[in-house]
C-alpha cells in the first residue's frame, strides 16, 4: 500500500471501549450498592443492571471491528472486515453511485454506495471465501429490498432468492462453494442495479453520497486526491 492513504472509520464502531467501561463500571456498583444494602433487589435495580449488561454486550461487539474499515490510497481500496478484508485495485474500479430500485413511478434508494467493477473475475480471484460468505448474510437485506421492488407480484426468479454455489463467468472460468454464491450475487445485483459490490452505510464515516463522490474523485484523479484528503 502506498505511502499516503486515507483511513475512514465507521461511525457504527467509535466509542466501543467507552460504552464497555461505563457498563461495566455502572454494573460494579449497581452489584457493591446492592451488597451494602439490606432488602431484596429492587425492580429498578434490576432494570438499570439489564442496561449495565446491554451496553457491556454492545460495547464488546463495537471493539470486535476493525478499528478503519476502509483504506484508500492511489493504488487500492480496501474493505476490512472482522472476517477478512477485500481489495479493489484503482484499474478494476470503474465507478460508484447509490443503488437505486424502481417503485411504481419512483426510485428507491438503497442506504449503502454500490461499486460496479471492470473485472468481477480478477476481484473474485482475490476475495476469500469467509469474508464473501458473511457479507452474502450480511448484505441479503439490501438485496432482498431490490428484489422485492422488482417483484411485487410474487414471480421472482428462484435463482434471484436463492444462490447457487455452481458459477460460470463470460470469461469462461468456473467457480464453486462460497465464492460461487457471492458471484451470483453480485451478477443479480447488476442486473438489479447497475452495480456488483455494495458498501453498506453502516461501514462508512459520512453518508453514503459524499463518500459515493469520494470514490469517484479517486477514480478521475487518485494521487490529486489522496494528497488533497491527507492535506486537510
Amino acid at each position: 500500500m502506498g505511502k499516503n492513504n486515507i483511513k475512514y472509520r465507521a461511525q457504527g464502531t467509535r466509542n466501543g471501549i467507552e460504552i464497555l467501561i461505563v457498563g461495566a463500571v455502572g454494573l460494579a456498583f449497581i452489584m457493591a450498592f446492592n451488597l451494602l444494602r439490606p432488602g431484596e433487589i429492587s425492580i429498578l435495580e434490576i432494570f438499570l443492571v439489564s442496561v449495565c449488561l446491554v451496553a457491556i454486550f454492545v460495547g464488546f461487539l463495537k471493539t470486535q471491528e476493525p478499528f478503519y474499515s476502509l483504506v484508500l490510497d492511489e493504488a487500492t481500496l480496501v474493505y476490512n472486515h472482522k472476517y477478512g478484508s477485500w481489495r479493489l485495485p484503482h484499474a478494476n474500479f470503474h465507478h460508484s453511485g447509490i443503488p437505486k430500485v424502481k417503485d411504481s413511478f419512483e426510485y428507491i434508494e438503497l442506504n449503502a454506495v454500490g461499486v460496479k467493477v471492470n473485472d468481477i473475475d480478477e476481484f473474485l480471484a482475490d476475495i476469500a471465501p469467509r469474508i464473501a460468505g458473511k457479507l452474502l448474510i450480511e448484505q441479503r437485506y439490501l438485496f432482498m429490498q431490490a428484489v422485492q421492488k422488482h417483484c411485487k407480484n410474487g414471480n421472482c426468479p428462484s435463482e434471484w432468492l436463492i444462490e447457487d454455489t455452481q458459477y460460470k463467468s463470460q470469461k469462461g472460468i468456473c467457480y464453486n462453494g462460497l465464492i460461487a454464491m457471492f458471484a451470483n450475487r453480485a451478477k443479480f445485483l447488476q442486473l438489479l442495479t447497475g452495480y456488483d459490490l455494495l458498501l453498506p452505510a453502516s461501514v462508512l464515516d459520512r453518508d453514503v453520497w459524499d463518500f459515493s463522490a469520494n470514490l469517484n474523485k479517486w477514480k478521475h484523479q487518485p494521487s490529486q486526491f489522496i494528497a488533497s484528503q491527507v492535506r486537510d
